[in-house]
């Protein structure tokens, strides 16, 4: 149930009262649909300025940024949520309905009892695209204007990665319920912006990692309380793709329509610095440092965010990752070819890596234990038989468990959109949380950072380290 101390005057005090913390506001013309590009006016470096101090201390340049780029909070209306019944139908708003977007309203349409009743996106080709799976719904090209709807209860965010934080904030300061694509930002210190938001509000907040919802998680979790796995102190993890000749990952057609007179432009760059038009760019965003990061954040995530719930871990002590553009000659700037090892506390080492070029190993984890391991697989191909398999199973070492027996894991995974409608009639925490969230975006632009700057990262280091372009 949603929270009954102070009623309306509760959201009343919360939102309007002076708060120490409070955010500057926005001016009014700076919105998803309006030139925030004073930043990019301001300077046309593409490495940012260092941070002073802790994050909490950041410069006025960084203020000044995450101000025009990743907030306009105040500038929201604010309306108290719905308290929802068991049986009231969840209405559900859309901010980005592109590739990843429109396979999310395919998944929200499924859950029973939820009503998508409005998109907005900057390009209105997604509006037509969007209307051939509900008819109806209302769209903007503005996301304020479908947060000031005041009978949305829930909105799901799945506009490009280097937007994600402005969403987000933008969804919980509108007392919206939020479902955030991963990975939840572009950088740290809009994971912590973001993680502090989350914890302001009283809103449930689902992070897109769906891994979080597998059986898998739930079968490895009661292997290692049962202590069948004894010490860990190596993680080894992959993720391995292939595609044909001359058909890069992640490259897709650009359409006709997709012109400077079609997109708001001012708005997809999000106070980065003006630049032309660039189609390839607003289409192919996942290829470019300014917009994405890379492997990292599309693939990794999942990963590192089953594996750090799995053992319960704190952000990395460190991280190293190197690689390049070995295989994707196609002027992309992120890497297809990654190696990262993470040091974590209580002596624990965890390794990724990744190629674009081979398939054999699909993804998988193994979770070496002084007593066992734990192996997680899926689509690795068996070079025998050519099918791919998937299973969580579990094998003793025979040097400590002697007459141990193999185990194979049966829990059927959970549907992860369920999940989130669930908990926002239950207000229970969902199974991707806000904290995985962070955590799983920390470490992702640690090992961003050590392969951009070609040095082993410190988490000490990370926090002062502004992210560049």
């Amino acid at each position: 149930m949603a929270k009954k101390d102070g009623g309306v005057l509760h959201w009343l005090r919360r939102f309007i009262s002076p708060r120490v913390n409070s955010k500057p506001s926005l001016p009014a013309d700076c919105s998803f649909n309006a030139d925030c590009a004073s930043y990019g006016s301001a300077t046309r470096s593409k490495k940012l300025p260092v941070w002073e101090g802790n994050v909490s201390d950041r410069s006025i340049a960084r203020r000044d940024f995450i101000k025009q780029a990743a907030m306009g909070t105040a500038a929201l209306m604010v309306y108290p949520p719905r308290v929802l019944g068991a049986n009231d139908r969840v209405r559900i708003g859309m901010i980005g309905v592109g590739g990843r977007g429109s396979e999310l309203l395919r998944q929200i349409v499924a859950v029973p009892n939820v009503d998508v009743v409005a998109m907005a996106d900057i390009y209105p080709r997604r509006f037509t695209e969007a209307r051939a799976v509900v008819p109806n719904i209302q769209t903007y090209d503005d996301h304020r204007r479908l947060l000031d709807q005041k009978d949305i209860d829930a909105v799901i965010v799945a506009s490009p990665l280097h937007i994600h934080a402005r969403h987000f904030q933008d969804a919980l300061a509108a007392g919206k319920d939020l479902y955030s694509e991963k990975t939840m930002t572009w950088s740290i210190p809009e994971a912590e912006d973001c993680l502090k938001a989350a914890k302001n509000s009283d809103r449930v907040v689902q992070i897109g990692l769906q891994h979080e919802s597998d059986g898998s998680l739930a079968d490895a979790k009661k292997w290692i309380k049962d202590g069948v796995i004894g010490k860990v102190t190596m993680v080894e993890s992959w993720m391995s793709r292939n595609s044909p000749h001359g058909k890069g990952q992640w490259v897709r057609a650009i359409p006709a329509d997709c012109t400077a007179q079609n997109v708001k432009w001012d708005a997809f760059l999000n106070g980065r610095p003006s630049q032309p038009f660039d189609a390839n760019k607003f289409i192919n965003w996942r290829l470019f440092w300014e917009f994405s990061g890379g492997n990292v954040t599309e693939n990794l995530v999942h990963q590192i965010a089953w594996i750090m719930t799995l053992l319960d871990l704190p952000v990395p002590t460190a991280a190293y990752m190197t690689g390049g553009v070995f295989s994707e000659k196609d002027g992309r700037e992120v890497p297809d070819t990654i190696a990262i090892s993470f040091d974590f506390p209580n002596d624990l080492v965890v390794n990724w890596q990744s190629t674009f070029s081979n398939s054999r190993y699909g993804l998988g984890e193994h979770i070496l234990g002084s007593d066992g391991t734990i192996e997680h697989v899926a689509g690795e191909q068996n070079m025998v038989t050519g099918k791919s398999e998937s299973a969580t199973r579990y094998f003793p070492e025979k040097a400590n468990r002697k007459n141990g027996a193999a185990l194979t894991g049966n829990t059927p995974d959970q549907n992860h959109m369920q999940n989130w409608v669930d908990c926002i009639r239950s207000r229970k925490q969902p199974n991707a949380s806000v904290e995985t969230g962070y955590l799983s975006a920390v470490a992702g632009h640690m090992a961003n950072l050590s392969y951009r700057r070609k040095e082993r990262i410190t988490w000490e280091q990370a926090k002062t380290i502004q992210p560049e372009l």
